[in-house]
């Protein structure tokens, strides 16, 4: 297991969509080995396989202190009439905080490593940031999710962090 530098905004890596894991192989087995021991650090709620340069639909998440990971997750229902708007950051983009409409209750579906079906849902913090790293894993940052206005103002303060 190896924590992991994370790629930031600016890196393709970040922008291209992933794919698919067809085979459950020992590289898998290491990815998702460090998924796990990078986002268990302070400050950290999830980490999409892109954000540290590979390439497979992978991500991990640190919510209310559990742990947990899922590969080729789909999202299968966000709630429709409730929403949250509150600041979101990314590791990707390290530093900043931006306010984000997400849904309030997210389920995503996926696998685990040994093939069997997972299901990670949840309300609040958990929905957003299951939509946050399938986001990624789909070659999008929370940024593309930004009001016009307040994108403008985030690539601005990102070309100033350059």
């Amino acid at each position: 297991m190896a924590m992991r530098e994370i790629r930031i905004v600016g890196d393709p890596v970040l922008r291209t969509p992933c794919d698919p894991i067809t085979t459950i192989d020992d590289r898998v087995r290491s990815l998702v080995e460090d998924l796990l021991e990078t986002v268990d650090a302070d400050g950290r709620a999830g980490l999409a396989a892109n954000q540290i340069g590979v390439g497979l639909r992978a991500f991990s998440w640190n919510i209310d202190d559990e742990l947990g990971y899922v590969l080729n997750p789909q999202i299968v229902e966000l709630s429709e009439d409730e929403y949250q708007d509150g600041d979101e950051g990314c590791l990707s983009v390290p530093g900043l905080w931006f306010p984000t409409h997400r849904a309030w209750y997210a389920r995503v579906v996926g696998t685990d490593l040994d093939g069997r079906e997972v299901v990670v849902e949840g309300t609040e913090l958990m929905a957003r940031c299951l939509q946050h790293e399938v986001d990624h894993l789909d070659g999008l940052l929370y940024l593309d999710r930004l009001e016009r206005s307040v994108r403008k103002k985030a690539m601005r303060a990102i070309r100033e962090q350059l």
